[in-house]
């Protein structure tokens, strides 16, 4: 097919020895609907047999663009590397074991040009692989998105087609892998309204690899500084003594002591009054967000005293009014019994 010489979309897949999975992955774009892009493919030196996968593609289809790589540099690094080398207005993100739906570019396109206010869109996506299929609903509305993303990415990253204009001089974080998405759409989110179209667009390969402790350690770390960073459009200083007070506002934590969620109380009421003077936050939705995870607080403390229920009741009645009767009820006797 012949490509033209500025395609609307370009598609970046890093590839790293993936190819057991590599050739559903580009069968997949190649039979998109919408077929004005270009396919940009990285290699990041694999030692299987993806760059000769590659290659039988490019040699049937001329809209594939291989960069192959010398040294192994990473995801990050090679999807800023795909995005310096785009030449599409929109670029789309796929990973090299997912499949694309034959209508994502098509429909995603068609959000993009339509809504100017929309810079970011993704899609639903489903799991599948190595347990039951699974369909993951994002938020879709906009402003729910960007508190949601307080708590975690809420958009797949292999679903995302963005336009590039929009993008300006932020980039993928290398410091952050494997958590770049997270990090890079968290910062994009100031910029530019995000969207999720409510189908399933993309199959996201699961893998049953054994994930080492100190590598769950290295995303926790990652994603509480993703976290913090954007505390900062609240004015939160990260060196801040209560910053974990203000994390447990907004991201749930299971098992904290009766003091520490008071704290955590004062510390979302802080929040709420920094979101209605500066106005960040959708500020209904970022205070049903905050009371949502604050009850599940509660919910899932790692004791329970009486002084702490009887705060709750008389010193926090907004809070106390919005637990339900049976959780009261539960929350009272637990308080009793120490547990």
């Amino acid at each position: 097919m012949q490509i033209l010489q500025f395609p609307e979309i370009s598609v970046i897949i890093p590839v790293f020895n993936a190819a057991s999975f590599l050739h559903e992955s580009i069968e997949s774009i190649l039979s998109q609907t919408f077929s004005d892009f270009e396919l940009i493919i990285l290699n990041d030196k694999s030692t299987d047999e993806s760059l000769e996968i590659i290659k039988k593609f490019q040699a049937k289809d001329n809209r594939i663009i291989i960069i192959d790589k010398e040294q192994n540099v990473g995801p990050a690094n090679l999807r800023n590397e795909g995005i310096n080398a785009a030449k599409g207005t929109y670029i789309a993100l796929m990973d090299a074991d997912d499949i694309a739906l034959p209508t994502r570019f098509e429909k995603q396109i068609e959000v993009l040009k339509n809504n100017p206010e929309i810079g970011v869109c993704g899609t639903w996506f489903t799991f599948f692989g190595s347990k039951k299929d699974k369909i993951i609903k994002h938020n879709t509305n906009p402003d729910a998105m960007k508190v949601s993303f307080l708590h975690s990415c809420n958009i797949g990253n292999p679903t995302v087609m963005f336009k590039k204009e929009v993008l300006g001089d932020l980039k993928f974080d290398n410091d952050y892998v494997p958590v770049e998405d997270y990090d890079l759409w968290s910062r994009l989110l100031a910029k530019t309204n995000f969207y999720n179209i409510p189908e399933s667009l993309l199959n996201y390969r699961q893998h049953n690899n054994n994930i080492s402790k100190t590598k769950i350690n290295n995303v926790n770390r990652s994603v509480k500084r993703v976290k913090i960073n954007q505390l900062a459009a609240l004015e939160i200083n990260p060196a801040d003594p209560k910053i974990d007070f203000y994390l447990n506002a907004v991201s749930f934590k299971k098992g904290l002591s009766p003091e520490e969620i008071i704290e955590t109380i004062n510390a979302s009421k802080f929040l709420l009054s920094q979101n209605e003077k500066l106005g960040y936050f959708n500020h209904e939705i970022f205070q049903k967000h905050i009371t949502k995870n604050l009850i599940r607080i509660v919910r899932n403390a790692g004791s329970y005293k009486l002084p702490f229920y009887k705060h709750l009741k008389n010193n926090e009645s907004r809070l106390f009014q919005k637990i339900n009767f049976v959780d009261k009820v539960l929350l009272y006797f637990k308080s009793l019994t120490g547990k």
